[in-house]
């Protein structure tokens, strides 16, 4: 008899699958889009997140609303961002927030990755119980952060677990963009679970 031998394949011969794409919930159950938990660093490199005595962690949450529906065309409305609202609670009572503004999410390399890698990006304002006095008064273990409210941008590089959960690490920096007398800034590093709805 002439050729190979043909022989059961087992499901171990098989090259790995990849997760089902990932596909949003059809029906937003309310305004409501997404809720976000987690945790960060307070700024590493400054006052509040090097100097001794004090707890570097934080505890911040957001909420993400529905895109408002701006165009027909997938293409426009893609560009539209989710309203944002959200805070953050220093557990060594050092600088906590409350931020609002708007949301864009990117898919990275959709068609590899079944559309469940992702790209955020935040703008907009944030207020804050921090220092905003003179320079040479700053309190031990504070910035000088010039004012408040000021400005907030951040960034989340996420991965879409399932069709509600997803986990992301969080990048955020807070300034008056030099419009105090100082400008110290926060930038804080963390990560979040979010809970699509």
């Amino acid at each position: 008899m002439t050729g190979a031998a043909i022989l059961p394949v087992s499901a171990a011969d098989l090259p790995p699958a990849l997760p089902a794409a990932y596909a949003a919930p059809a029906q937003p159950l309310s305004i409501v889009s997404e809720v976000r938990i987690g945790g960060s660093v307070q700024d590493p490199g400054s006052a509040e997140g090097k100097l001794p005595g004090f707890s570097k962690a934080n505890v911040n949450g957001e909420i993400l609303f529905a895109k408002p529906q701006i165009s027909a065309d997938p293409f426009w409305q893609a560009f539209v961002p989710r309203p944002t609202v959200g805070g953050s609670y220093n557990t060594g009572g050092r600088t906590s927030y409350a931020y609002l503004g708007a949301t864009w999410t990117l898919e990275i390399f959709p068609e590899t990755f079944n559309r469940r890698i992702f790209l955020d990006g935040f703008f907009g304002g944030v207020a804050h119980n921090g220092y905003t006095g003179p320079k040479a008064q700053t309190p031990y273990g504070f910035n000088t952060l010039g004012c408040s409210p000021m400005f907030r941008e951040a960034a989340a590089l996420g991965y879409r677990l399932t069709e509600h959960w997803s986990i992301m690490a969080t990048v955020e920096h807070m300034s008056n963009a030099g419009l105090c007398a100082n400008n110290r800034g926060l930038t804080n590093f963390g990560g979040k679970i979010g809970y699509t709805f």
